[in-house]
């Protein structure tokens, strides 16, 4: 497995709306202007429009017309954008001429829609940018933010956020482990808010959403001490400037202003792979419990009258990006343990009931998680959620393991399908299954998940470690 993140432009949380209203744009655009010129509609103008429709969003996301433009200047959105509709215009012209179709259209119908498509792909940009920017300034869709390290980076990028509000960000405070007499010799317009140490132990409570690593090149090993330690927080951290020496979790280039930042620790679920994940989730698992609702009643049945209990066991998790979930389970022991000390099972334990070991060792106790994924708090594939009082014990003793909780919990991982499956009764056996966790999260994509589902059922439901 490689520990290599690959670098990313972040995408647009709108990105299907992005694509959706574009593709409009272009359609009926042709549409107005051949109504309009009162120009005899034939099947070409219709070809026409779905090559340059298609066309047009192979090369938007080439040139990452989708990514997120949060931080970027409105001119360099405009320009990316109509570069890529001009690029798609210049092919088709070039593609009627060989194919020698041009005579069959009009010159003024295809060169106002040209023209016409271009200002209102820009356009829409711009309203929609501007309404962003009013929603922002008036305190919705924005993210705290904390600058680890005082110098001149750090100091630029205050001033990118505090003249920018629209950007979304609020900024907080600086943090750094230097005294403040230190500092204020240097920069006496700075006031510190805390050491280093404070600031996790902030973000961990929720305080912030955003950190920004401002050191320089020659303080590597104390960023990544500092990385470390955020690796134990849920917050999206970004280096000033980019590194790409660190041990990257799914990293994208974004910006603040003029300032290029690198997102260290971040998700690849958001955007277009947001809606896709979510599709995937919901018609797997309708299908699924479709398929298992009459076995799931059996199971219930078993359950309920061979042990005393509820049929169903509602476990705290954590979800995605630690926050709190119910998980849902088959009753399979006659203890319930959800507080802050949980006792894993173990081969012969007493705790479990006939019922419940057949169910755990075919995962059958597992089915109910379907109707968490219905919900939203679980995905098909992601790592598998650990009891509380375990998240706790392992995020002192492995480096980056709260980094698993940048994605929502699976029924089944990519650590599951290699062989960490089931009891991990050593620190060593935790730390297999948190790296295939986190290579997951590095290497995500629909595809990936596809493969673990089918894998799943050739070695993935029945493992020797399950008690």
């Amino acid at each position: 497995m490689t520990k290599q993140g690959l670098i990313r432009s972040n995408e647009n949380s709108f990105g299907v709306l992005y694509r959706v209203i574009d593709l409009s744009i272009i359609l009926m655009t042709l549409f107005v202007c051949v109504i309009g010129y009162e120009i005899t509609p034939h099947v070409g103008y219709l070809t026409a429009g779905l090559i340059a429709s298609m066309s047009y969003l192979l090369v938007a996301e080439s040139l990452e017309v989708y990514r997120s433009w949060r931080a970027a200047t409105a001119l360099r959105m405009i320009t990316v954008t109509s570069s890529a509709w001009v690029l798609v215009a210049t092919g088709l012209i070039v593609l009627a001429f060989f194919a020698k179709v041009s005579e069959d259209f009009s010159r003024l119908v295809m060169g106002t829609w040209m023209v016409g498509a271009l200002v209102f792909l820009s356009t829409w940009r711009l309203i929609f940018r501007l309404f962003l920017k009013e929603i922002r300034l008036r305190g919705y869709n924005t993210r705290r933010v904390a600058i680890v390290g005082v110098n001149e980076a750090a100091i630029e990028m205050r001033r990118q956020i505090d003249r920018s509000p629209e950007l979304g960000y609020q900024f907080w405070g600086f943090f750094d482990d230097r005294c403040d007499e230190r500092i204020m010799a240097e920069y006496d317009d700075v006031e510190l808010m805390g050491t280093i140490d404070e600031l996790i132990h902030l973000t961990q409570s929720g305080k912030f959403e955003v950190i920004f690593i401002a050191l320089p090149l020659k303080a590597q090993v104390r960023i990544a001490e500092i990385l470390e330690k955020c690796g134990d927080t849920t917050a999206s951290v970004h280096l000033i400037p980019d590194f790409f020496t660190y041990n990257l979790l799914h990293a994208r280039l974004s910006e603040v202003g003029h300032m290029q930042t690198l997102s260290v620790y971040d998700s690849p679920i958001f955007g277009i792979n947001d809606v896709l994940k979510r599709m995937f989730d919901i018609v797997f698992s309708l299908a699924v419990l479709t398929v298992i609702a009459i076995p799931m009643l059996v199971i219930a049945g078993a359950v309920k009258f061979t042990s005393k209990g509820p049929v169903v066991f509602k476990q705290i998790r954590y979800g995605l990006d630690g926050r709190r979930i119910e998980v849902w389970k088959f009753r399979s022991m006659t203890t319930m343990d959800n507080g802050d000390k949980v006792m894993q099972a173990t081969k012969g334990d007493a705790r479990i009931t006939p019922v419940g070991a057949f169910i755990r060792k075919t995962s059958l106790d597992e089915l109910p998680q379907f109707i968490n994924v219905l919900q939203g708090s679980m995905s098909v594939v992601g790592p598998r959620p650990h009891a509380v009082a375990h998240n706790e014990e392992y995020r002192k003793l492995i480096p980056y393991y709260m980094l698993r909780h940048k994605v929502k919990p699976g029924i089944t991982g990519w650590a599951q399908i290699n062989g960490y499956r089931g009891e991990t009764d050593t620190l060593d056996k935790m730390e297999g299954r948190v790296e295939y966790d986190l290579d997951y999260i590095r290497n995500w994509s629909l595809w990936m998940d596809v493969k673990i589902v089918v894998l799943t059922f050739f070695k993935g439901f029945v493992g020797k470690h399950v008690h």
